[in-house]
């Protein structure tokens, strides 16, 4: 009789799988206007966001991965991390962290003066709160849910 030890397969965090809430499409309205959608990739260890906004008199079109970091034979990050792609060539770094109801999106890394924060209401269905930059800049943000 043999003695083999069957590896468990990796399983999403709780962190991660705590952004289900996002799943589905938003219409934005406040600084920015327009329509985002959120879809797992397939095994659950991300989220991809699809971005359409008009923001600033510019149209933006963008995607974004979002999800742990886990390096070749590392253990994944603490936090979760995103990098969004836009039309315009520019590459955001985030961190997102969901504490009860309220969604905080970090810009650059966890704590930083530019940062959103929501609070979705009873239904789920609204995610409302501000995009806050370094020197008191920003503007209100709510994304209201279109279907799941």
């Amino acid at each position: 009789m043999s003695d083999t030890t069957n590896a468990q397969a990796p399983q999403p965090s709780d962190r991660v799988l705590a952004l289900d809430r996002l799943v589905g499409t938003w219409t934005v309205t406040g600084g920015a206007e327009g329509t985002v959608s959120y879809e797992w990739m397939e095994g659950g260890f991300f989220l991809l966001q699809r971005v359409e906004l008009q923001q600033f008199g510019e149209t933006v079109s963008g995607i974004e991965v979002i999800g742990q970091l886990r390096p070749f034979g590392e253990e994944p990050s603490e936090d979760v991390h995103s990098r969004y792609y836009d039309s315009q060539g520019n590459t955001l770094d985030y961190v997102y962290e969901m504490d009860g109801d309220t969604l905080t999106i970090w810009g650059g890394e966890k704590g930083s003066p530019a940062h959103y924060r929501a609070t979705f209401d009873a239904t789920g269905s609204t995610l409302a709160g501000a995009w806050t930059y370094p020197g008191g800049g920003g503007y209100d943000s709510t994304m209201t849910r279109v279907d799941a």
